[in-house]
Order: structure tokens, then C-alpha cells, then sequence
């Protein structure tokens, strides 16, 4: 109710509920998946829901309606015995909704119980003609997204994968960590195993809250995907540092990747600057960054920073604000979110930043284009407009940096040096890589 009511995130607000409640493990195991399978599957639930109940969902009180999914999804696709999914929702629906809904609670789920996932999946998708409305509604994703992943994916020449992306978008990530570079272990408390391409993460063998770990809560190791871990890798790395060089995390917010940075810097004496344009997320970056040495932090509009500072950083991470579309899995709620128009707003702002960012950079230096979106026109399109309008401006090989950080060799498809990871391919969140420099 707080995601669809107060706008809340749902990788915020539930963490904070369950604390809240002082759920045990399992229980806490179970609002989770019971919150986020009920949103990534939203779609996919409400046309079940609109067919059992014989009524548009947009009829239905949004308290009774969120009651119907989470329903759905314990019958559909969780363990859970059908008459303890009913019996439930119609206990919910008892405390939250009016004694009307009761009946209509009890009615829906008993017509959704009497076919499985197979038979809803068949139903649902029966009449649908158009490959791409059918895997949206399949899969559980608005249709523009879809197509986007789809025209992403035949760029690097692997279309057939557009089902299986769909997919991993609906599974539970592992919980990911980083170990911070610099630090003495004196207290290797975490139960994880080395992840596959970061030589400095982990993932949590038994999953469950990552700040149980001494470790984690002394700030040494944070939560953190691979594929974040891997763009910050990829510029700290790309060359050996010289002491005193200076760094600029532009869009430092809320801090994973500038502690990672901040911690390489540290190592091999450079200085990173971490800059956030909202203060409130600048306050984040602070907390983040508290345990590591010599790094400033401030606040400002990365637009305007390659004007106020031209030719003065070493290396620069710019992780654009973008529109999230490579995440799907770990935040339930975005898709539902986003719009075409969010695309147009957002490269509009990219742009701007990557020239102030490469205005800010040092002749010879090297600048990270990151975002947390595969959408071609916020990546590809993004960077071939700053080359196009920047003569001095040059690509550098993303694939032969990241070969070079990666523990494994990862498929990286494509003829572009830029790089695209994904979930499905690479179990990372799909993030997008590009290396830049310039000359005099």
C-alpha cells in the first residue's frame, strides 16, 4: 500500500517494516517474497484477477485489490497450501477492507485456485497475437519496456535472449557484497562465497540481513551488485594510478560505487571528490564515505562542474541518473513506474552531464559513461552524440578493460567497445560501460 499510495520503495520501506516487527528470519524470508513477487508480477496477477472476478480491476478498492494479488501469488507461485492462501486473504480482507469484501475476497482466489500457473499463463495469453503484448503479459512487464530490452539485445545480435532476460527480471537476486580494498580483515565474519567476475565480492550463501555480519555493520563490507562493482572496477583499474591523481565521482549518490572508488583511490594515493547534486543524498554519501580517508564530498549540479573545474580531474565516474530499466529485479516496483516520456526527459539531462563531465576531464584522463539501464537511446545513443559533437573525444576498449578486472571471462556481446552486462547472461544487474578520453 505505501508503493502504490506514498510512492515508497519497496527495497526501502519493507527493510523497515520488518525491523519494525522484529520478524524472525523466515518470517522476514516470507514478506519478502509475499511483497516483492506481488509486485513484479503485478500485471500478470490483475489479468488473472480482472478474468476470476468478471469486473475491470480498476473497480475493484485498491486495499481489496493488493489483498487479491498477494493472494494470487501464493497460489500461483509460491509453496503455500491453497486453502491457507485463501483462508488468510479472507482474514486480511476481514481486518482491512469492509465486510463486503470478505465474500469477494473468498469468491476470486477460490475461482483462481481451481487452474494452476500453466493454465493462467495459456488463458491469459490465448488471444494475444503480437509476440511482444504476449511475452508482456507473460512476464509481467508493460509492453514499451519489452520492446526496448528486445531492440537492445538484436543490437548486440542476441534478440532470441529477449524471454530468458524477461524472466531472470522476475527471480530473486542473491544478496551481493563488496569488501572495501585497504582494510585489515581482523574480523571475517561473513558467510559468502567469491561471486564470478569481482575479484572484491561475495554473495551470501544463506541470503537474510547482510548487517547480522560484524563486518557489514563496521562498514568494511557493503551491499553492493556485481555489476556496480565491476564499473567502478573497470576505471580504478584501467591503468596503473599514479600517487596524487584526482578523482570525480559526479553523480555520487547514494554512495555504493564512490566508497568503492574511494577505497581504490586510498590504496594507490589519488583523491576522490564525490559530488551529489541533491543535499539530502549528499548526506548519504557522507555516511557512506565516513570511514575512509580524504575524500570531499560536496554539493552541486554536475552540469555546471566541467565549466567550474575544466581539465581537472584524472578520472571520472559519471552514473548518470537514468531510468532503472536494468535493475527490474531488485527494485519490483519500477516498471510499473516508468514511461516512454521518463526516456526523453532523462537523455536530455545525460547528455548534458557527460559534456560537463568530459569538459571536466583531464587531457589523457579516462571518464566512465555508467547507467543502470540496457535502453540504447540512454546508452549507446547517449555516448555516440558526445563523440559526434567532441572531435577530440575518443572511445577506449570497455571489453579489453573489463577483461582485465574480471575474474572470468564474461560473454560480452556486441561490435561496440562499450560494454552491456545483464541479468540473465551475466546475473548481474544490466549495466552499461562505456570508456572515454580525450586528447589536447
Amino acid at each position: 500500500m505505501a508503493v502504490d499510495e506514498d510512492d515508497a520503495y519497496a527495497n526501502l520501506a519493507l527493510p523497515a517494516k520488518i525491523k519494525e516487527c522484529g520478524l524472525s528470519s523466515n518470517d522476514a524470508g516470507l514478506a519478502t517474497e509475499l511483497t516483492y513477487g506481488t509486485l513484479r508480477m503485478q500485471g500478470f496477477y490483475d489479468r488473472v484477477i480482472a478474468n476470476a472476478a468478471a469486473r475491470d480491476i480498476d473497480t475493484i478498492d485498491l486495499v481489496v485489490l493488493n489483498i487479491l494479488r498477494m493472494g494470487v501469488h501464493q497460489l500461483l507461485n509460491m509453496r503455500v497450501a491453497q486453502h491457507a492462501a485463501v483462508d488468510e486473504s479472507v482474514n486480511l480482507a476481514e481486518h482491512m477492507a469492509s465486510l463486503g469484501a470478505v465474500g469477494f475476497v473468498n469468491a476470486v482466489l477460490r475461482r483462481v485456485s481451481r487452474h494452476d500457473l500453466e493454465d493462467w499463463q495459456d488463458f491469459i495469453t490465448k488471444d494475444i497475437s503480437n509476440n511482444e503484448e504476449r511475452l508482456a503479459a507473460l512476464y509481467s512487464h508493460p509492453v514499451w519496456i519489452v520492446r526496448s530490452l528486445k531492440l537492445s539485445l538484436e543490437a548486440e545480435g542476441r534478440g532470441d535472449e529477449l524471454e530468458a532476460l524477461l524472466a531472470s527480471d522476475n527471480v530473486n537476486p542473491r544478496v551481493t557484497l563488496v569488501e572495501l580494498p585497504g582494510f585489515v580483515d581482523t574480523n571475517d565474519d561473513v558467510e559468502g562465497e567469491p561471486t564470478a567476475y569481482s575479484p572484491m565480492g561475495m554473495s551470501l550463501i544463506t541470503g537474510g540481513d547482510p548487517t547480522r555480519f560484524a563486518r557489514v555493520r563496521e562498514g568494511v563490507v557493503r551491499v553492493q551488485d556485481e555489476g556496480s562493482q565491476l564499473a567502478a572496477l573497470v576505471l580504478s583499474r584501467h591503468h596503473d594510478v599514479r600517487a596524487g591523481e584526482q578523482w570525480l565521482d559526479m553523480c555520487a549518490g547514494p554512495g555504493g560505487k564512490a566508497a568503492l572508488l574511494a577505497a581504490e583511490a586510498a590504496v594507490d594515493g589519488a583523491t576522490l571528490t564525490a559530488n551529489e547534486v541533491i543535499p539530502g543524498r549528499a548526506d548519504l554519501v557522507r555516511q557512506a564515505l565516513s570511514i575512509l580517508p580524504d575524500v570531499k564530498v560536496v554539493t552541486g549540479d554536475g552540469v555546471e562542474i566541467g565549466q567550474q573545474q575544466p581539465n581537472t580531474f584524472d578520472r571520472i565516474l559519471l552514473d548518470a541518473p537514468c531510468t532503472g530499466l536494468g535493475a527490474l529485479r531488485r527494485r519490483p516496483e519500477a516498471r510499473w513506474r516508468k514511461s516512454p516520456k521518463d526516456v526523453g526527459d532523462l537523455t536530455g539531462l545525460q547528455a548534458q552531464l557527460l559534456a560537463s563531465a568530459i569538459q571536466a576531464l583531464k587531457p589523457g584522463g579516462v571518464l566512465a559513461y555508467v547507467t543502470c539501464s540496457p535502453h540504447l537511446a540512454e546508452t549507446r545513443g547517449v555516448v555516440e552524440g558526445a563523440l559526434r559533437k567532441n572531435p577530440h573525444l575518443k572511445e577506449l576498449d570497455s571489453k579489453a578493460a573489463l577483461a582485465n578486472v574480471a575474474m572470468l571471462p564474461m560473454d560480452i556481446a556486441g561490435d561496440s567497445l562499450s560494454v552491456q552486462l545483464w541479468p540473465h547472461r551475466h546475473g548481474t544487474d544490466a549495466m552499461f560501460i562505456s570508456l572515454l578520453t580525450k586528447s589536447e
